[in-house]
């Protein structure tokens, strides 16, 4: 679906300071949502299931061996953790679960445990299935596939002008070589990055329209979480209204995708979470996020509902990857949901939690330091 706004004119509403003029942006991306998407929501939940001791040296993540913080982490899960925090999931009222581990690619024994582990969330709930664990061929592609994931997550992080500010190791060339073979196996696609590491409003703008020529199902949106011994560590997170815009933005510029806001959002939103969900959110990450904690499954529901959203679960969710049909808005009834009821906290389920599950590893003091950008 082609861009509603130019270049020029996203470079306009980036320059926005005043909320009532944000609130009229908002009401406008509102509108597309509402036009493009009607009622349905998207709500995913994920797990952490390797964390730890990566290689890379993305700015913003405190697992990089570069960075001047702990290590949090833990080995690869077993398959029937996988499912454990599946279900718990599920029971949060969560749509779709997402299976995450740290690095650019995984050996081939911690590989056959992800498609065991899909194969078991695909048996066992109701849930769409999704991966991220980095890099990846068009082989290992297929064999998600075959295993029940639907969608595969790989964000681009930021503009390709400032990427080399957020990694060296890792190329954005071979991101896009990644989601190709993602698309090329008939998977969907779930591509998005992070606001607030030192990019430029133009910079952002160059993100969204580049990540509307990838055209991918999902743009999941992060906002910078500074970590103490990151190279981004001493930002201020960002302005609330900033946030708030910026998604605005994003969706008048990618009106197609769902949307979706992920890592960050606890920390830089505040009370603005509802007025976000209104600038063109389909859906939040629920649950906790890979090393941080997020909020409890009532507030999240409660979000969308108060804007007249159906968060309702699905028994396709399993068979049809986006189903994101709640009243009526692709074909037929709401169906009703297959379990019974939804739990309204984290901790009256087995969810992923960070706080209790990572181990806290002192890192090795010779770290190397942070390339510098070319």
């Amino acid at each position: 679906m082609a861009s509603l706004i130019t270049h020029e004119e996203a470079l306009t509403y980036g320059l926005l300071s005043d909320h009532e003029e944000i609130e009229a942006l908002v009401e406008r991306a509102w509108e597309v949502r509402r036009e493009n998407f009607g009622d349905s929501t998207d709500m995913c939940s994920l797990v952490n299931a390797k964390s730890g001791g990566c290689a890379e040296d993305c700015g913003f993540c405190a697992q990089s061996r570069f960075a001047d913080a702990d290590t949090v982490m833990h080995a690869m899960m077993e398959p029937e953790q996988i499912l454990e925090h599946a279900k718990a999931a599920e029971a949060a009222g969560a749509h779709r679960f997402c299976m995450v581990t740290q690095g650019q690619g995984l050996s081939k024994r911690d590989f056959e445990k992800i498609l065991e582990g899909a194969e078991l969330v695909a048996e066992k709930t109701n849930l769409k299935r999704c991966a991220s664990i980095g890099h990846m061929s068009a082989e290992r592609a297929r064999a998600l596939k075959e295993a029940g994931i639907q969608r595969v997550h790989h964000n681009v992080e930021s503009a390709r002008s400032y990427y080399p500010e957020v990694s060296s190791t890792v190329r954005y060339e071979g991101r896009l070589r990644t989601i190709q073979a993602v698309k090329e196996a008939g998977l969907e696609t779930c591509v998005g990055g992070i606001l607030n590491l030192g990019e430029t409003p133009e910079q952002r703008v160059e993100m969204a329209f580049e990540l509307s020529e990838i055209n991918p199902t999902s743009v999941p949106i992060n906002l910078l979480i500074p970590k103490q011994g990151t190279k981004f560590g001493d930002r201020e997170v960002l302005d609330p209204w900033e946030a708030v815009k910026w998604i605005a933005i994003f969706r008048l510029i990618i009106p197609g995708a769902l949307f979706r806001l992920c890592g960050g959002r606890v920390e830089n939103l505040g009370s603005l979470h509802k007025l976000a969900v209104k600038a063109g959110l389909n859906g939040v990450m629920m649950g906790n996020f890979l090393t941080t904690l997020g909020a409890e499954p009532a507030e999240d529901r409660a979000m969308f509902e108060e804007l007249g959203l159906n968060v309702a679960r699905q028994p396709d969710n399993g068979r049809n990857p986006r189903p994101d049909n709640r009243s009526g808005w692709l074909e037929g009834e709401t169906p009703q949901t297959p379990m019974e009821e939804l739990i309204d906290r984290q901790d009256e389920a087995p969810m992923w939690d960070p706080s209790t599950q990572l181990r806290v590893v002192k890192k090795d003091r010779r770290k190397p330091s942070y390339p510098t950008a070319a």
